[in-house]
C-alpha cells in the first residue's frame, strides 16, 4: 500500500495542476466570449449594431464545432498548437493546451445561459436609473446570475477531470496516466482502484465546495 499511495502522490498533484490551470484560462477567455455572445444576443446592450449579428452567428458555430469535437480527437488534433505554445506535446503542461481549448466554449455557453436567465425586469430597472452598461452588465447582471455560473464552473471542473483523465493516453501525465501505465498496461488493479478512487474523491470534492459556494451566496442574500 505504501508504494501506491507513493506512486499516487504526484500524478495527484498534475491533475490539480491540470484542473487548476485549464480552468483558470477557460474562465478568462470561456467566460469573455460569454458575456460577448451574451451582449451580441441583447438589443439593450448591443444597440443597433449592425455587426452584432453576425458576429454572433460566427461565434456561435465556432463554439458548436469545437463542442462536437470528441476529447480524445481534439487532443491530437491541438498535439502541434501545443508544441508551439510550451515546447511539447507530452507531459502535464502540454494537457493544459487541449484542456482549455476543451473547456473554453463550454463555459461560454454556460455564461451566456446564466446571464440570460436574470429576469428582464432587473435589466430595465437598472436602465430606468441611468446605469451604464458596464455597470449594469457587472454590478447586477453577473452578481444575480453568480449562483448558475458557480454550478456551471463547477460542471465545467469535473468535466475537465474526467478530460484530464483521458490525456493519460498521449503521456498526458495525471492520475489517467497512473492508471494506464502503472495499472493497466502493467496488469496492476490495485494501482487502476487506487487512481480511480482519488478521481471520484476529486470529483466529490469539487462537487461538494461548489454546492457550498452556492448555499453560501443564496444565504447571502
Amino acid at each position: 500500500m505504501s508504494e501506491i499511495l507513493r506512486l499516487l502522490i504526484r500524478p495527484l498533484g498534475e491533475t490539480i495542476l491540470m484542473i487548476a490551470a485549464s480552468t483558470l484560462i477557460s474562465t478568462i477567455l470561456g467566460g469573455g466570449l460569454g458575456i460577448l455572445l451574451f451582449t451580441l444576443s441583447q438589443d439593450r446592450f448591443a444597440g443597433k449594431y449592425p455587426g452584432a449579428l453576425l458576429v454572433k452567428r460566427i461565434a456561435d458555430r465556432a463554439i458548436n464545432m469545437f463542442r462536437s469535437f470528441p476529447y480524445v480527437i481534439l487532443m491530437v488534433l491541438v498535439l502541434p498548437l501545443s508544441r508551439i505554445i510550451v515546447g511539447t506535446s507530452l507531459g502535464t503542461i502540454a494537457s493544459i493546451v487541449p484542456l482549455s481549448i476543451a473547456a473554453i466554449p463550454f463555459l461560454a455557453r454556460i455564461v451566456e445561459s446564466s446571464l440570460s436567465e436574470v429576469d428582464s425586469g432587473v435589466i430595465d430597472a437598472a436602465i430606468s436609473c441611468a446605469a451604464s452598461k458596464t455597470r449594469i452588465l457587472f454590478a447586477i447582471l453577473i452578481p444575480e446570475a453568480l449562483p448558475s455560473l458557480i454550478s456551471g464552473l463547477t460542471l465545467t471542473m469535473i468535466s475537465l477531470l474526467g478530460y484530464s483523465a483521458m490525456a493519460g493516453v498521449i503521456g498526458g501525465g495525471g492520475l489517467g496516466d497512473l492508471a494506464i501505465r502503472y495499472g493497466y498496461q502493467r496488469f496492476r488493479a490495485d494501482v487502476m482502484a487506487v487512481a480511480v478512487v482519488a478521481i471520484v474523491a476529486l470529483v466529490e470534492l469539487i462537487q461538494w465546495t461548489g454546492s457550498m459556494i452556492i448555499r453560501r451566496i443564496k444565504a447571502a442574500r
